[in-house]
C-alpha cells in the first residue's frame, strides 16, 4: 500500500473544506539565494497550499521570457540542484507540513546520478518532482525510484495530449496532474475557462489524481476561473516577475504577499 505523504495530506484537507489549492511557484536563487527562504515562507503565510521550487536550469524550455530571466538570475547567484536541496532543508527547520515538489529538467537530475538525487530528496524533505523534459516513455526507472521513497512524480498535461498519451501519464503520475491551460510557454496567451473544464472533465475519466491549472494565471479572477472545475491553480510567472521588479528583499516578499493574498482570497470566496 503506497504511504501518504505531505502532497496527498494537502489536498485531502482542501478537499474536506471544500477549498481549492493554491500552488505557487519561484525559481530557488532569484533573488538570492540567501533570501530563496524566506521567500518560501512568506509564501506560506500569504496563502500558498503548496510550493513548485524551480531548479535553475541553463534551457529551461516550455518557460517564457519572466521565468527564463528568473532562472538567468538564479544561475548568476550560484543556484544549483543540490543549492536547491539545502533550501528545502533549510525551509523544513521551521516548516515541516507544506508541501515542496522541485520543478526542473532532466540534465541535472542524470548528472547528479537519479538513485542519488531520489536519497538526497527524501533525506532533504522534498515530497515530489515535476521533470519538465522527463517524457512518460523514458520516466520508468525514476518513478520507481521515486515511489520506493514515498515521493511523488507529478506530469503535466496539455491541451494537445492525446487519450493514448493521458492514459500512459496516469499510470504513471502521482500527487497530482499539472494541466498546462494553454498552449505555448508560461505566461503567454489568454485563458479559455470552457476549454479548460472541458478537458479537465476529459482527464479524470482517466485519473482521481487531484488535477491543478497552470500557465497563463495573472490575478485572482483567473485563478479562480480555471480552478472552478479542478482542484487548484499554479501561479508563477506572477511572482518571479515580482521578485524580479523588486528593488530589494524587502520590496520582493512584499508584493509577493500582496499578490498571493489577493488568488488566496479570489480562490476562497
Amino acid at each position: 500500500m503506497t504511504q501518504e505523504n505531505r502532497i496527498d495530506r494537502r489536498f485531502a484537507e482542501l478537499r474536506a473544506e471544500g477549498r481549492k489549492a493554491l500552488v505557487t511557484y519561484i525559481v530557488a536563487g532569484d533573488g538570492g539565494l540567501q533570501n530563496t527562504v524566506p521567500l518560501m515562507h512568506q509564501l506560506v503565510e500569504s496563502g500558498c497550499d503548496l510550493i513548485e521550487l524551480g531548479v535553475p536550469f541553463s534551457d529551461p524550455m516550455a518557460e517564457g521570457p519572466v521565468i527564463q530571466r528568473g532562472h538567468e538570475r538564479a544561475l548568476a547567484q550560484g543556484a544549483s540542484l543540490r543549492a536547491c536541496l539545502d533550501l528545502v532543508k533549510e525551509f523544513r527547520q521551521r516548516d515541516t507540513d507544506t508541501p515542496v515538489i522541485l520543478m526542473g529538467y532532466a540534465n541535472p537530475i542524470e548528472k547528479m546520478g537519479a538513485e542519488r538525487f531520489a536519497d538526497a530528496a527524501r533525506e532533504a524533505g522534498v515530497d515530489g518532482t515535476l521533470t519538465v523534459d522527463l517524457p512518460a516513455e523514458e520516466a520508468g526507472p525514476l518513478n520507481r525510484l521515486l515511489a520506493e521513497r514515498n515521493l511523488r512524480n507529478i506530469f503535466l498535461m496539455t491541451p494537445t495530449t492525446s487519450d493514448r498519451r493521458i492514459e500512459e501519464i496516469a499510470g504513471l503520475a502521482s500527487g497530482f496532474i499539472y494541466y498546462v491551460s494553454l498552449k505555448g510557454v508560461t505566461g503567454a496567451g489568454h485563458l479559455d475557462p470552457e476549454s479548460v473544464r472541458d478537458k479537465l472533465t476529459h482527464i479524470r475519466g482517466f485519473s482521481d489524481l487531484p488535477l491543478c491549472v497552470g500557465f497563463g494565471i495573472k490575478d485572482g479572477a483567473s485563478a479562480r476561473a480555471v480552478s472552478e472545475h479542478g482542484d487548484g491553480a499554479v501561479v508563477g510567472s506572477l511572482l518571479v516577475s515580482a521578485i524580479g521588479e523588486a528593488r530589494d528583499t524587502g520590496a520582493a516578499r512584499e508584493k509577493v504577499a500582496e499578490l498571493v493574498s489577493e488568488i488566496r482570497t479570489a480562490l476562497d470566496a
